[in-house]
């Protein structure tokens, strides 16, 4: 039977592949390649490999933990049931402040796909309009999420397509590295970003049927087909463009699409990744309002925002709260620098649902590789963003007493 549940249990294990499916396929192709290829050339397919290898130890952990605690929240609850409170607070202040900016990543990365030109207006509407779906319901998020991977995984098989056909195929190409280890490692870090949608899985643990069973057959799958996109999506850009042609934009494969003679397929690219940003937006935005709900039913944050919307049964002010501070964020943000600093507070996230798996006292070296791969990759990162996602860690811990007040 399904765990007692303060939310709507309505997502099967197919609705959950495919709202992990949405959170990640996106990301990493559409945001992430071009700085990954800035820090290490063609070195970002060791950074890719990498990212996925700690991805799939925290997906690891996160499925038995989730499986454990099938409660809103993700680490937030693992962290404070076996750690203790300050941790799971923590862990949940980094989540929910690295995730934001992460929201105004990806709905800025829409914006410059669908039009440059007006690129603040749209990120901001596409967050509006997007906080309203959620509103209506978590099936309605499941179902959008559901059209949206279809369009998004078309998109990339005609952009793999095209990019090998459109005639600027060099080898060469793969060997243009730079950085050394260090920027491979940055690379790593920066395409973490990507990988970090299964956390949304475990974050929906009150909305998930049959939980101890559905959480951890769908991070696996979804985590394991999104490597396979990202792994298949990069080679082609990689072998099709130079990596500086794809460190000098802000949308790289439409940059390598009308490289080639095949640019009339440009607009095809254009709108998958515009449609594919949305997506990640969409459960974005409902992953890091499960975590607002579950942090202020335990007065970490004001316990009005535990607040269940009586018919609906979703958190609809916390829904509402993020979605506004998103838009703030959304309006005065740079896509790199949010980029770099949401990988630094989620690995940091990560750590702790690592260190939280190892009290279980079995399968302990997943879990010892994850917290090991996290603390490294957040260290590799960009000076700036380890700078700034330690100072708002260390002020979350500063502000601790006065939640427990």
């Amino acid at each position: 039977m399904d765990a007692p549940s303060r939310l709507a249990r309505r997502l099967g294990t197919f609705d959950a592949v495919v709202i992990g499916l949405g959170s990640m396929v996106g990301a990493g192709i559409f945001a992430a390649l071009s700085p990954a290829a800035h820090y290490a050339g063609s070195a970002l397919l060791i950074g890719l490999g990498l990212a996925g290898a700690v991805a799939y130890c925290n997906a690891t952990s996160s499925a038995r933990l989730a499986a454990l605690y099938p409660e809103s929240g993700g680490t937030y609850v693992y962290g404070r049931r076996r750690l203790g409170d300050v941790w799971g607070y923590l862990a949940g202040a980094a989540f929910v402040v690295g995730k934001l900016a992460s929201c105004a990543a990806m709905a800025l990365t829409f914006a410059h796909y669908a039009a440059p030109s007006i690129a603040r207006p749209l990120a901001v509407g596409a967050v509006v309009a997007l906080t309203a779906v959620n509103l209506a319901g978590i099936d309605k998020t499941a179902g959008l999420t559901r059209a949206i991977v279809a369009l998004v995984l078309a998109a990339l098989a005609v952009f793999v397509v095209v990019a090998l056909a459109g005639g600027t195929v060099d080898g060469s190409h793969l060997s243009d590295t730079h950085g050394g280890v260090l920027g491979a490692l940055r690379s790593g870090g920066i395409l973490f970003f990507a990988f970090a949608g299964y956390a949304r899985i475990a974050t929906l643990g009150e909305e998930v049927a049959a939980p101890e069973r559905t959480i951890p057959r769908a991070i696996a799958l979804a985590l394991g087909l999104t490597v396979a996109v990202y792994a298949l999506v990069a080679v082609a850009a990689l072998l099709a463009a130079s990596p500086a042609l794809l460190a000098s934009t802000q949308a790289p494969l439409r940059a390598v699409v009308r490289s080639g003679s095949l640019d009339g397929f440009a607009p095809v690219v254009q709108v998958g990744a515009a449609v594919a940003s949305l997506g990640v937006l969409l459960s974005l935005l409902a992953g890091v309002s499960r975590t607002v709900f579950a942090m202020a039913a335990n007065r970490h944050l004001p316990h009005s925002l535990s607040a269940v919307h009586e018919r609906r049964r979703i958190p609809h002010r916390a829904e509402l709260l993020v979605g506004a501070v998103v838009v703030v964020i959304a309006s005065l943000a740079d896509i790199r620098n949010a980029i770099g600093f949401s990988s630094f507070c989620v690995l940091f996230y990560y750590a702790v649902a690592n260190a939280s798996a190892l009290t279980l006292r079995r399968r302990l070296l997943v879990p010892a590789a994850g917290a090991v791969g996290c603390v490294v990759l957040a260290f590799t990162l960009p000076l700036t963003s380890i700078a700034v996602g330690a100072a708002t860690i260390a002020a979350a811990a500063l502000l601790y007493p006065l939640t427990r007040r």
